[in-house]
């Protein structure tokens, strides 16, 4: 049996093709990976930008410790890992490390008192998980990009697709396809805005974040300036006031944008849902996919139903992170730890949700007989602009006229045309409302539907 199997959770078997670049991207592997990374840039930093005060660098020596860095591998994961059940402490393992690496070369070894120089391990860890939200913010938004290109596509296509919109499950005035996917694509631009503006924060300023051992060292150096020179190597900004941990409001922020992408994308899934329950949209049909087990004729929304699922799920992890991670007991606690090691979970749920929309996205199309037949089956729809012309006209009960005469009736073409004569209006208003049909009445629909980001 193969191993993956035995996982827990389906991002890890039954889903794993599908995030391979998020599951390696917020791996264990990865995160100690990027710890390891960061504690050798780190050494080298210090050691080229302030050589009077450490020690000194070869080039030659930052070539070694970046071929270090080239052969880092599974076997030194493996490594680390062992160290770790021995220390209990994950960075102080990398330390430990490196430490080994660094005996055993003749000219590394002068720099043992240099590894993981004035630092606490959330020095490291505030700084690695930065990086690896930011990669894993790009790889979700690589995918979401894709959903919002087939929904804009989608927008001018189905532009001039005229069907019964609903309100409250009833009939109601008309739109068309491409403005109420044009409604989503604005609503989905609006929020990948937001993400790209949240700015991945990290601190680098020891045991309560107060540069403690930089500044018993040297106290009129700028290290404020210093570590926010090395961490923006790794195109993230410092957050200078911190506890020992960095309080995690930009992943808050993150966090919340992406619960709100989620939930337009729920929102989406829903309506093309019922849309495809209430013969709007047909699904394509696919050979050899089965709908049910029992009944041979079913062809299921799978594909959204999928993607609301998982959105929920994200959603769930999400929310929990940004209401865990902004508290912290006094100076830190160690809740936090655990919790950030999930983080990943949350974007692989949502990368899911994606790929499982787009392919529902894929097998839509209009069925356009049956929206045809049920605006023709709708026109008491057309009270609205009859009573908005009565009252341009000065008629004062126009609305009450139009309840009395359409509430809850179904109306016909020769109903209303027979109403409409029968109005005591111009005959400019009455040439308006006579050339109206429920498939003419749709407002500024296709300008919106092509009026898109």
């Amino acid at each position: 049996m193969d191993k993956n199997f035995n996982n827990i959770s389906p991002l890890d078997n039954r889903y794993s093709s599908k995030i391979e670049p998020t599951r390696s991207n917020f791996s264990e592997a990865a995160l100690v990976k990027i710890r390891y990374v960061i504690e050798i840039e780190w050494l080298i930093f210090i050691c080229v930008n302030k050589p009077d005060l450490f020690k000194s660098i070869s080039k030659t020596t930052i070539k070694k410790l970046h071929k270090l860095k080239d052969l880092f591998d599974e076997t030194s994961v493996s490594r680390i890992k062992k160290i770790e059940s021995v220390t209990n402490h994950d960075v102080k393992a990398i330390e430990y490390f490196i430490r080994e690496q660094f005996e055993n070369d003749k000219v590394l070894k002068n720099y043992i008192h240099l590894i993981h120089f004035g630092l606490t391990s959330e020095d490291i860890n505030s700084l690695s998980y930065a990086v690896m939200i930011k990669n894993g913010i790009s790889l979700y938004l690589d995918e979401l990009n894709l959903v919002k290109k087939d929904i804009k596509s989608k927008s001018k296509k189905w532009a001039k697709v005229v069907f019964l919109a609903r309100t409250h499950g009833q009939p109601a005035s008309p739109s068309t396809l491409g403005k109420e996917m044009s409604v989503f694509n604005s609503r989905l631009y609006e929020q990948i805005q937001a993400l790209k503006n949240v700015e991945p924060l990290a601190k680098f300023s020891g045991a309560t974040g107060n540069y403690h051992t930089f500044k018993v060292i040297d106290p009129n150096f700028n290290w404020q300036t210093f570590t926010a020179k090395f961490i923006k190597q790794f195109k993230v900004n410092q957050n200078t006031h911190t506890t020992q941990i960095e309080p995690h409001d930009w992943i808050a922020e993150t966090s919340h944008c992406l619960i709100r992408i989620n939930n337009i994308l729920i929102d989406l899934s829903q309506d093309s849902w019922i849309y495809i329950s209430n013969e709007i949209f047909k699904l394509k049909l696919l050979k050899n996919e089965v709908g049910s087990s029992t009944m041979p004729h079913k062809v299921n929304p799978i594909d959204f139903e999928n993607s609301e699922g998982n959105l929920g799920l994200s959603n769930a992890l999400f929310d929990y992170f940004a209401n865990k991670l902004t508290k912290s007991r006094h100076q830190r606690d160690l809740s936090d730890s655990t919790v950030l090691r999930n983080v990943g979970l949350g974007f692989g749920y949502s990368i899911i949700a994606l790929k499982s929309l787009i392919k529902g996205l894929g097998k839509i199309e209009p069925n356009k007989k049956f929206i045809s037949n049920e605006l023709n089956a709708n026109w008491e729809i057309l009270a609205e602009p009859i009573q908005t012309i009565m009252r341009v006209e000065g008629i004062p009960d126009a609305y009450e006229q139009l309840k009395a005469f359409s509430r809850g009736s179904k109306l016909d073409k020769d109903s209303y045309i027979q109403f409409v004569k029968n109005l005591n209006i111009s005959k400019t208003s009455k040439e308006k409302l006579l050339i109206l049909t429920p498939a003419s009445y749709i407002g500024s629909a296709v300008e919106l539907a092509n009026a898109i980001k």
